[in-house]
């Protein structure tokens, strides 16, 4: 990371959320850059919205695609190693007993988008703190695809952001996932990132309930 732990953990702690410029190494930034746009058209799913029986696709909330990350891809690998010295370190300072860590890649063709959110409804997920990594070079204010982020329970409409994020290579967002709703504005050219969340073992099995 090319900040400390401590500095995202009082981030954290002050505000909700960080943004972190070139937030990893550029070797592990370049090997998922080159991954995610070598994935065939065939290897992405279309997005949808809730989990389960809940889940659906409405191409009028959000366009874009996703596949989901693993440790069986190196570069996929190498950044999920880079989660977990994060998840261990929060842990550590802030006692958030975050369990594990999911996350897919997304691109956004030109025209997609992805309406205003929030990552976790309060008292109904185990997604605490959500993680979104850009792969974009070079990206302009032509471009588009910005992510709005807007203040904490607050979804009224007319609010106006508390951040705006461009989508460039190795930018990253670290925010409490229930707290914040934030929207992907729509995108100029085509857009890649990575998003993810950590999570917290909501079951009374001891395992993670794959329901939230």
């Amino acid at each position: 990371m090319s900040i400390s732990i401590d500095d995202i953990a009082d981030a954290l702690s002050e505000k909700g959320y960080i943004v972190i410029p070139r937030a990893l190494d550029a070797n592990v930034l370049n090997g998922l850059q080159h991954r995610v746009t070598d994935l065939s058209p065939e290897q992405w799913l279309s997005a949808g919205i809730g989990r389960n029986t809940d889940f659906q696709q409405n191409k009028k909330i959000r366009s874009d695609n996703i596949f989901w990350i693993s440790k069986n891809d190196p570069q996929e690998s190498a950044f999920l190693q880079n989660m977990e010295l994060l998840r261990q370190g929060l842990n550590q300072r802030l006692y958030m007993g975050l369990f594990d860590f999911e996350g897919h890649f997304a691109t956004y063709p030109k025209g997609a988008f992805y309406q205003r959110h929030v990552d976790a409804l309060h008292g109904r997920s185990n997604r605490v703190l959500s993680v979104i990594l850009y792969l974009n070079d070079g990206w302009s204010a032509d471009d588009g695809g910005e992510l709005l982020m807007y203040p904490e329970h607050q979804e009224c409409q007319e609010k106006e952001p508390i951040q705006r994020v461009v989508p460039e290579l190795g930018t990253m967002v670290v925010f409490l996932s229930e707290q914040f709703p934030h929207e992907v504005l729509e995108s100029h050219r085509q857009r890649y990132s990575l998003t993810g969340w950590f999570r917290v073992n909501s079951s009374l099995s001891g395992r993670v309930d794959p329901a939230s």
